[in-house]
């Protein structure tokens, strides 16, 4: 069986909100909470989630910008949050990101072929005189002009932009890629471009993604597998396929009734969620989605309220973290 490139175990993060007098903690956000998963060699892993639920932390803290507060990120037998800060930075190489706003993300002082040569000419990945030839192929290889090079961010249209960001990436030959929302700031007609070229590029280059988005509808065509996160918390995790076709989770089941229909003649019932969204200042003891659980009515005092149902696997490879199923139990 493949070994997982990467492999999260309990990975937790938590703000610090409030001190009192003395300096000490006294109210913190848990912005994630105990989340495992792993991606496998070659594979698109999405993860989908409301705003706040956490989605992007996680992908900041596999990419060195946060400090778990508690958990193991192992990468290719190597855990990531106990090794030193030198040892951290010869791994960032191998661990690239894609932010979600591609104009923020550029420096506006430099050219675009500054801005791909920079990471190559830091890490002395290659000869002064071959970097000018690597910035050339990966203009081409993101489907923009080798003479783009001379030009600035502002020039350039948002999925234009987006595909810098991306040759950018690719500059330190990674073996992981983690995409923050890269599609969620551009034109639908431009969203599908930059998802067919992201899955072009896994194949060119031997990538493996974990594809960070709001919504279930975009995750669909790139990835294998879907996580679904609900405040700091994995809730399902199953094959793309099969998550689509039956979904778990009350929470997954809401999120897929919001995907449009682009078929006029076919209708979808749509799953409204009602009730207080919890705090993750704060939060309840039981499942984070109990308060705007629409299958659990008339359910008072039962186990969501008060014990937080653990991520168990139902089928092979489909896990899901709710009470409505006795095996959670």
């Amino acid at each position: 069986m493949t070994e997982p490139l990467l492999q999260v175990k309990h990975l937790s993060k938590f703000f610090t909100v409030e001190k009192n007098l003395l300096g000490q903690t006294t109210s913190v956000l848990k912005a994630v909470d105990d989340l495992s998963f792993e991606i496998f060699p070659g594979e698109a892993l999405g993860l989908v989630g409301e705003s706040g639920c956490g989605k992007t932390t996680v992908g900041k803290m596999l990419v060195n910008l946060y400090r778990p507060t508690a958990g193991e990120i192992w990468y290719e037998g190597k855990d990531l949050a106990q090794m030193s800060a030198r040892e951290r930075r010869s791994q960032c190489r191998n661990i690239q990101l894609i932010f979600q706003d591609p104009y923020g993300s550029l420096n506006p002082r430099m050219t675009v072929g500054d801005i791909i040569s920079e990471p190559i000419r830091i890490n002395h990945l290659l000869a002064a005189n071959k970097v000018d030839d690597r910035v050339g192929y990966l203009l081409n290889a993101v489907g923009l002009s080798a003479t783009y090079r001379n030009r600035f961010a502002h020039e350039f249209s948002g999925g234009q932009r987006q595909r810098v960001s991306i040759a950018r990436a690719l500059a330190m030959e990674p073996k992981l890629i983690v995409c923050d929302e890269p599609v969620s700031a551009l034109d639908v007609s431009i969203q599908a471009q930059v998802l067919n070229l992201l899955s072009e590029l896994s194949d060119e280059f031997g990538l493996t993604y974990l594809f960070i988005a709001h919504g279930l509808n975009v995750v669909k065509h790139i990835s294998d597998r879907v996580g679904v996160m609900y405040l700091g918390r994995l809730v399902e995790l199953a094959p793309k396929r099969e998550l689509y076709n039956n979904p778990l989770h009350p929470y997954t089941k809401a999120l897929l009734s919001a995907i449009p229909v682009t078929n006029p003649a076919y209708r979808r019932e749509r799953i409204l969620l009602e009730g207080d969204v919890s705090s993750p200042i704060d939060p309840p003891p039981g499942c984070r989605f109990a308060s705007r659980c629409y299958a659990r009515t008339g359910c008072i005092g039962c186990a969501c309220e008060t014990e937080m149902p653990e991520l168990v696997e139902l089928s092979p490879g489909h896990f899901v973290s709710c009470y409505l199923y006795p095996e959670v139990r």
